[in-house]
């Protein structure tokens, strides 16, 4: 397994969409998922891994392949069409709000000697911020790009982020401002 110092996770941009406010999500995930693929183009080009972490959208018997075909089948699919996993990612399957919680993720990130993490995707209010937290708490350096972030409401994004920022201590830095060669 290659040795990286920082990777890249992509949270929950695998989704159906189809719960109340899914509507509101989708109109804010789809910009920000241009912003993201072109940013994961940039990464890749660092030699950066990257990892979707997903939820399981209660498929518990299957694996990412079968998670995204089920996803696409709902609203959130233009935004899974632009943000497609490419065979050298890694998709880590999660049960709740944390990338952390009941996965393997942070003994992945430990193999890959990993020690910063770049957090994009969805919500920013929930599972990017519980993620977020997690990592923190594990003592990964954040960068969380807050153009590559969001949630159903801006507001609750906004606020999110602010607590990321202020609580967490991560760097906010827009993603085509972010210095990718100085976090190899």
């Amino acid at each position: 397994m290659k040795q990286s110092k920082t990777a890249l996770l992509i949270i929950d941009v695998i989704n159906k969409m189809d719960f109340d406010g899914g509507e509101n999500l989708l109109d804010h995930a789809l910009p920000m998922a241009d912003r993201l693929q072109a940013f994961k183009k940039r990464v890749k080009e660092a030699g950066f891994p990257v990892i979707y972490v997903n939820d399981n959208f209660g498929l518990w018997q299957d694996n990412a392949e079968e998670i995204i075909e089920e996803c696409k089948q709902g609203r959130g699919k233009p935004v899974i069409e632009k943000m497609q996993p490419d065979e050298d990612d890694f998709f880590v399957i999660k049960p709740k709000h944390s990338g952390f919680f009941g996965t393997q993720l942070d003994i992945l990130l430990h193999q890959m000697g990993v020690e910063q993490l770049i957090i994009t995707g969805l919500t920013g209010d929930m599972c990017v911020l519980f993620t977020a937290n997690g990592a923190y708490m594990r003592e990964y350096d954040l960068f969380i790009p807050e153009d590559c972030v969001a949630s159903e409401q801006e507001e609750d994004n906004k606020n999110a982020l602010e607590i990321m920022k202020r609580s967490l201590f991560a760097d906010m830095t827009q993603s085509d401002e972010l210095d990718l060669d100085a976090m190899k």
